[in-house]
């Protein structure tokens, strides 16, 4: 499988990215960019964006890249910095890069940002190659 068929295969059972409404606009080996609109019930009291939807988007963009090659990787880290709130009606973006590539491990940087190209969180995550296939699991 190339790495939008990887992807494609892991959102199929990722009912929680399916949940969020991700698009997947391109898919390339250890690399995704992935869109999300922001709905009523992802704020928070205080009628912005949780951090936890922020948070778990990136979390799912680090999936798709990470694991597109085929080799089953889990994520071992991730730090999150958010930098501006987000509202209802918003459209996130967000965009997984990798940055370093080891036997065992990798780490992606992912930067979220809306329509308008604002920066809403910067996130970097490192994965586990856990030497399976993602088609094992």
């Amino acid at each position: 499988m190339n790495p939008r068929q990887v992807a494609d295969y892991m959102f199929n059972q990722d009912y929680f990215s399916q949940w969020m409404n991700i698009k997947m606009i391109e898919v390339k080996e250890n690399y995704c960019l992935i869109e999300m609109p922001i709905k009523k019930d992802m704020i928070n009291g205080l009628k912005t964006v949780h951090g936890g939807v922020t948070f778990a988007f990136a979390d799912s963009a680090l999936a798709f890249s990470s694991n597109n090659t085929g080799d089953a990787a889990v994520a071992l880290n991730c730090i999150i910095n958010f930098t501006k709130a987000g509202k209802e009606g918003d459209v996130f973006r967000a965009e997984s890069i990798l940055v370093n590539d080891t036997r065992k491990t990798a780490v992606y940087d992912i930067q979220i940002t809306n329509q308008n190209k604002e920066l809403i969180a910067k996130f970097v995550g490192t994965v586990y190659k856990i030497g399976k296939k993602v088609t094992e699991l």
